[in-house]
């Protein structure tokens, strides 16, 4: 992580990464997705979501620690840090997916497990999300939203800012090729605007916490994904300080 890259992550709460996927990781995920989605489709269903993903093949277990997010999480998380869930929406034309079109997370009131400081040169985090664009997310085709430096804000969002049907003017519209990865704080305030693309927008969300802390109330067990390395068991272990 660049100097500049802790700049801008410490000012705005995300940062974007292009080829964070190959083009070959792409193709394998949505392989697999569209296997899973045409089990479980309804038609004209505006979205679909599927929880945890690890055992549905290398291509996803492989993510756990990729090469080129390690750095990131490392710099914002420390280099202990733990899967703390992850899941995939895939939304249809004029869906914004399972809570709505509507900014949430933030850390105001203090909340434990979605929190930002910066305190002696270094940054701490709660939550930290990975979204990996699977598919293109053009300028003006809606997707991931968010109020730049919100992160830090003293006072809670005001509620008439929370609708994304209707976005205010400081709500940064984030777009990105397919294989774009957004790296953004939980304690950003953020959503998804409405899809407005006519393919379907895939964004596949890894989201890790601190060793210690927990934010989802289920723990991966290595012991499930025999092939794992040990960087990968270590980074599914359970929440804890010792031993």
């Amino acid at each position: 992580m660049t100097e500049l890259e802790r700049y801008l992550f410490d000012l705005q709460g995300f940062l974007v990464l292009e080829n964070a996927l190959s083009s070959a990781q792409i193709a394998a995920i949505n392989q697999v997705l569209d296997k899973q989605i045409a089990k479980v489709d309804q038609p004209f269903k505006p979205w679909v979501r599927f929880d945890g993903l690890l055992n549905w093949g290398t291509e996803f277990r492989n993510l756990i620690d990729n090469p080129r997010i390690t750095p990131y999480l490392e710099a914002l998380l420390g280099s202990r840090f733990r899967l703390d869930h992850d899941y995939v929406h895939i939304l249809r034309q004029g869906s914004s997916g399972p809570i709505g079109s509507i900014l949430h997370g933030g850390g105001t009131p203090y909340d434990p497990c979605q929190y930002y400081l910066y305190k002696e040169g270094k940054i701490f985090n709660g939550l930290v999300a990975v979204a990996y664009n699977l598919t293109d997310v053009p300028a003006g085709s809606g997707g991931f939203g968010c109020i730049p430096g919100s992160h830090k804000s003293n006072l809670p969002l005001p509620q008439e800012w929370q609708d994304l049907e209707n976005p205010h003017p400081c709500v940064q519209k984030v777009s990105g090729k397919a294989g774009t990865a957004i790296i953004f704080t939980e304690a950003l305030s953020h959503g998804t605007l409405p899809w407005k693309g006519q393919h379907e927008r895939r964004t596949l969300f890894y989201k890790y916490s601190p060793y210690a802390s927990a934010w989802a109330r289920y723990y991966y067990n290595p012991d499930d994904y025999p092939d794992l390395t040990q960087n990968q068991r270590q980074i599914l272990k359970t929440p804890g300080f010792y031993p």
